[in-house]
């Protein structure tokens, strides 16, 4: 029996890679789409979700979540996804339409009726995630785990220490890591081990379909110094599938939310310095061509 998960995302070029791979995947079964802003404001990657859905043809309800921080201002990365989110890749105009319930409803909804525990894969900022947590924590005994894409042991991509998914928005970061629900986190250190070059792109392209050369053309748009660095999000759908693409060890992840310098770091005791209970199984390894692979036959089995 596939296994029910929720997507929270901000769409963004990996998180369209990550969202492919789950509608393709015999053992997942994508039951909601919600969007929360990061990489782009909540109106751009919101409108990118249903062109997607419906790009690849499949009617999956998209809702509108969180259009910034709990806290602070958005923070946007448009350098890395562009102005459109999609790297300027045009998917043509959406045939569906965002849902008439906001994403905490819809997640609410999703969960609680559910006959089976329901894995949130959370692939941006973590405000929607937090919000469902405080607001309807009837839920939680219903949510198998959490699958989060963010956060780094070893050094960040938004500052010298943190990494950008939770650096716009720690303090629902902090939220979620307390929560108690089991978490499996990829930070940058497993994600930074996949790099696509040339090859690998190309091999997307030319596999005859029209996903395959939209997918390779947001890479396009990712290619700097010879590679597209860094598949980040597909690495929290990818563990649903096969787990032994990764591998993990237990820590305890504790959310700087204050630091002057350090605002947004995950403090990750991969040492077990501080005795604290381990709150979060994070992935520091991965197997390269593998999950390429897995990639690359999740594209080839779409339009």
């Amino acid at each position: 029996m596939s296994k029910p998960i929720i997507i929270d995302c901000d769409p963004g070029i990996d998180d369209a890679l990550a969202i492919l791979l789950a509608i393709s995947s015999d053992e997942l079964d994508l039951k909601l789409i919600t969007t929360c802003a990061g990489n782009q404001t909540s109106e751009k990657i919101t409108t990118n979700a249903l062109k997607l859905v419906s790009f690849v043809g499949e009617e999956i309800e998209v809702a509108r979540g969180a259009i910034g921080p709990l806290l602070h201002e958005l923070v946007l990365a448009d350098v890395a996804h562009g102005e459109s989110g999609f790297g300027g890749v045009e998917l043509g105009a959406p045939h569906y339409s965002v849902s008439s319930r906001t994403a905490l409803e819809a997640m609410r909804d999703t969960i609680l009726q559910s006959s089976e525990k329901v894995t949130i894969v959370a692939i941006g900022p973590l405000t929607n995630v937090a919000l469902l947590i405080k607001s309807y924590p009837e839920v939680m005994e219903n949510i198998d785990q959490l699958s989060i894409m963010g956060g780094a042991c070893d050094g960040g991509n938004r500052t010298p220490v943190a990494e950008f998914n939770i650096y716009v928005d720690p303090d629902a970061a902090k939220i979620v890591f307390d929560s108690g629900i089991p978490i499996t986190m990829f930070g940058l250190d497993v994600t930074n081990k996949i790099p696509m070059y040339k090859e690998d792109i190309d091999r997307i392209r030319f596999i005859g379909n029209k996903t395959g050369k939209a997918v390779a053309s947001m890479l396009d748009f990712y290619f700097r110094d010879g590679r597209a660095d860094a598949m980040h999000d597909p690495c929290a759908v990818a563990n649903l599938i096969d787990p032994s693409l990764f591998t993990f060890i237990p820590c305890n992840v504790e959310i700087e939310t204050k630091g002057e310098f350090t605002r947004g770091q995950t403090v990750v005791d991969k040492k077990e310095r501080t005795g604290k209970p381990k709150n979060a199984n994070v992935a520091f390894d991965v197997d390269r061509e593998r999950i390429l692979d897995l990639l690359y036959n999740a594209i080839e089995k779409l339009k």
